[in-house]
């Protein structure tokens, strides 16, 4: 019952890795403030996680809206609540080429995966560091290892996530704060469907358990580890990628995410 007083904050906690990381939070008895955009989907997996006896918190957010993030920050101070682990797992893709695809909507998914996340971190960073002490899980990609063609902007986000993590980290040396990233593949979520990647080859491959994913990073950010690359398979392709020029891995990534209609064409 050690952590029954600290309090855990996850966007995007009502399914997918945010939801079983969570639930991991909860059975090591974190109380929880959950954020996602949704009340309903909020109110059922509260429900779900209080059976571990915790409290949960919910907020009701669209952190697609620029001013969401300042708004999350300010309910949690009006409640008395200090953050001690951040996970920022919300994030969204876009499938398709970038010349085709609508500006609009990229220009959402970066306000989701960067500027959201880089506000949030910043609210809670300083709190974190007037206490002596906290944890942050960033939720990054492989595909923040690689150019990724028919997901230009989505995986120059996790790059971005990847990149911003790793600095933060290295600024916050010996002040009690550490950060994490988790870099999960092609997993089973709701991905696919809100990224309108049901065409993608990417989905003939097996899809990775998020329950494995989610267990994978809360391991690391317990152990204070910089970053974790979720499952065998994926250890494998970045090191690949490592090894081949950007423009090579980026040919070979295009084959694996292009619609299956091309790739008929093609033939």
């Amino acid at each position: 019952m050690e952590n029954s007083k600290q309090y855990a904050l996850i966007t995007g906690a009502t399914s997918g890795i945010g939801y079983e990381l969570a639930k991991l939070f909860a059975k090591d008895q974190y109380n929880l403030v959950i954020v996602a955009r949704h009340e309903a989907d909020l109110k059922k997996a509260a429900s779900e996680f209080r059976k571990e006896g915790v409290k949960v918190e919910t907020i009701t957010k669209d952190l697609f809206k620029k001013e969401a993030a300042s708004e999350i920050y300010e309910e949690v101070k009006n409640r008395g609540i200090t953050i001690n682990v951040l996970v920022n797992n919300a994030g969204q893709g876009e499938f398709g080429k970038f010349i085709e695809n609508n500006l609009q909507d990229e220009l959402e998914i970066i306000q989701l995966n960067i500027v959201a996340t880089v506000a949030l971190t910043k609210y809670f960073i300083r709190d974190m560091m007037q206490a002596g002490e906290g944890k942050i899980l960033n939720l990054s990609s492989i595909a923040g290892k690689v150019p990724g063609p028919y997901q230009a902007v989505y995986h120059g986000t996790k790059a971005f996530i990847q990149f911003f993590t790793e600095a933060v980290r290295s600024e916050m040396k010996d002040t009690g704060i550490s950060l994490t990233a988790l870099l999960p593949g092609a997993t089973d979520t709701d991905f696919f469907n809100k990224a309108d990647m049901e065409s993608s080859k990417i989905l003939e491959q097996d899809l990775a358990d998020p329950a494995k994913a989610a267990e994978d990073g809360y391991k690391a950010l317990m152990n204070g580890e910089a970053m974790v690359i979720s499952g065998f398979k994926n250890k494998m392709q970045v090191a690949m990628g490592n090894m081949m020029p950007d423009n090579k891995s980026a040919d070979m990534m295009g084959k694996q995410q292009k619609p299956k209609e091309e790739e008929h064409q093609s033939k």
